[in-house]
């Protein structure tokens, strides 16, 4: 038997399980940019107007860390550049699909299952890698089909239908590669969201750092930053794409020597031996949950402090950029608030943390649905801890967590704008309450997990569709003129554009209000279901 025997059963097995949800994120990511088109052509219908655009936003550290580079004042371009961040949400997307056919199946016990049939070793992985980078690929040819129907020059089309699709490729391939190195699902796509958050960083230093600083050679140090080096629309570089091909393929190769090399269940890094005798933290319900819990709270910790330096160090940035195109100003009072054009950038960015917190808090919920599938909640309930107890102690993180990461974020955003401005006592608390503000939508997404948890545990995935859902709807409901009614549909549409928005309390209730009637309906569902066990 052959290590790929049985792959292709495989692959229709995940074409099954995936088969409303991978045509979702599919279609979505590409009519988005399709749809930027229009938009950005009733923006700037004339090719002055454009050019001008180009020569503010083009060199302006603000768009340049929001978006990525411009490289030329045709339409393409400028569609290309707006959707700069579509290639990380791709990444994401893909990262977390492949872990979850492969170490988290490894991890629920299934594909130990599966290896006793006549399936090979490496027919798990190979199907997702194929599933995850065959999606990436009709991405890329269904944008290429859609751009080009708007009127844009075919090579341009293909070209940023690649840079998306590769996108896929790429970080699929990554997460290949994180899933053979540990043992646990968990610690997969931490490492998978580590590598991707990375190169983003990369990225955005070399993008923001550009020919001022000396700094655009980092590019070239990031997947991401090859992708952008393309340039649809701007003399494309064809030559790119081959490098970037040889990265996926040499990660594909990677993994399948890596899973050759380990025991099913088990991980390349050997997982370090813990003390003999348990410590007293560790005692209880809350203490179990903070071992599970902590560690990736830490890394996202981390995470949004940096992404807050980030975007307090370039908001000062915004004000010159209004001054040489004072049209910007209705785009960044389209975002976010109504008041100075630095407090408009703030009310949006702190749109973008909210988001990002909230798949902290769904993915802290969902360990909830990790624990149980994995027959790791049964023993545990069959002591004196009730269930009640035992989800609280998991769901503390998704409530006090994402508080703090978003306090982190805040913080660093506002001190690092203070700094900037010569006033950080001013800038820090106003700051910190538009990240806080968030707080309410984050927990009313989180509660939406909660309860498709605790009634319908069998499709607890569905969190992160929400979470895709909102930012959509959030980062792109402006710009593609959707109706206020779906606007509507997101919880961070009714949270106060703060700071420079007149604050109301009333919204905020209502979102506390319906966040903890879902959260009580999924607590009791699940206090009243069996166990769902693998």
């Amino acid at each position: 038997m052959t290590a790929l025997a049985g792959t292709g059963g495989m692959i229709r097995l995940i074409l099954r399980r995936d088969r409303f949800l991978m045509p979702a994120w599919m279609l979505v990511a590409v009519l988005i940019p399709v749809n930027f088109v229009a938009a950005t052509d009733k923006l700037y219908p004339t090719a002055a107007e454009r050019l001008k655009y180009a020569n503010t936003s083009g060199t302006n550290a603000t768009f340049l860390a929001l978006y990525g580079p411009l490289f030329d004042s045709g339409l393409g371009s400028i569609v290309a550049q707006r959707s700069g961040f579509i290639p990380v949400v791709l990444g994401l997307i893909a990262s977390l699909t492949v872990v979850r056919h492969t170490r988290t199946e490894e991890e629920a016990g299934r594909r130990e299952l599966l290896g006793a049939t006549i399936m090979g070793r490496g027919a798990a992985l190979a199907a997702a890698l194929a599933v995850t980078c065959a999606a990436g690929l009709v991405i890329a040819a269904l944008l290429t089909a859609g751009m080009a129907a708007q009127g844009l020059p075919l090579a341009g089309s293909l070209a940023f239908g690649l840079e998306l699709g590769l996108a896929v490729c790429v970080f699929a391939a990554v997460a290949g590669v994180a899933a053979q190195l540990t043992e646990g699902a968990g610690a997969a796509r931490g490492l998978s969201v580590a590598a991707l958050g990375a190169a983003f960083t990369v990225r955005l230093a070399a993008d923001v750092g550009g020919a001022g600083n000396g700094l655009s050679w980092l590019g070239w140090l990031s997947p991401l930053g090859w992708l952008q080096r393309i340039r649809p629309y701007a003399g494309e570089r064809w030559w790119v794409l081959a490098m970037v091909v040889a990265l996926s393929a040499a990660l594909v190769a990677a993994a399948a020597a890596l899973s050759a090399r380990r025991d099913v269940g088990a991980g390349i890094m050997a997982p370090r031996l813990g003390p003999p005798d348990a410590s007293p933290r560790l005692n209880g319900a809350f203490g179990l949950g903070w071992r599970l819990q902590s560690r990736a709270l830490y890394g996202w910790l981390a995470g949004f402090a940096a992404l807050g330096l980030v975007y307090g160090g370039v908001a000062g940035s915004v004000e010159q950029l209004v001054d040489d195109n004072p049209d910007l100003r209705e785009i960044f009072t389209k975002l976010g608030g109504e008041s100075a054009i630095v407090d408009a950038y703030f009310a949006s960015v702190m749109s973008m943390l909210g988001l990002f917190a909230a798949a902290y808090a769904v993915s802290a919920t969902l360990r909830l649905r990790a624990e149980e599938s994995g027959q790791r909640a049964e023993p545990l309930l069959a002591t004196p801890v009730g269930r009640l107890r035992w989800a609280a102690s998991h769901l503390v993180f998704t409530l006090l967590g994402s508080a703090a990461v978003l306090a982190a974020g805040g913080l660093m955003a506002g001190f690092a704008h203070g700094v900037d401005d010569g006033d950080p006592g001013r800038e820090v608390p106003r700051v910190l309450g538009a990240a806080m503000a968030q707080l309410p939508a984050v927990w009313l997404v989180a509660a939406v997990a909660m309860a498709i948890y605790g009634l319908a545990p069998r499709y607890s995935a569905a969190g992160w569709a929400v979470v895709a859902v909102a930012g959509v709807i959030t980062l792109f409901g402006t710009s593609l003129d959707l109706a206020q009614i779906v606007l509507d549909v997101s919880p961070f549409t009714h949270v106060p554009k703060l700071p420079g928005h007149d604050f109301s309390a009333t919204p905020l209730l209502w979102l506390l209000a319906v966040t903890a009637a879902l959260g009580a309906a999924g607590l009791a569902g699940f206090r009243r279901r069996d166990l769902a066990l693998g």
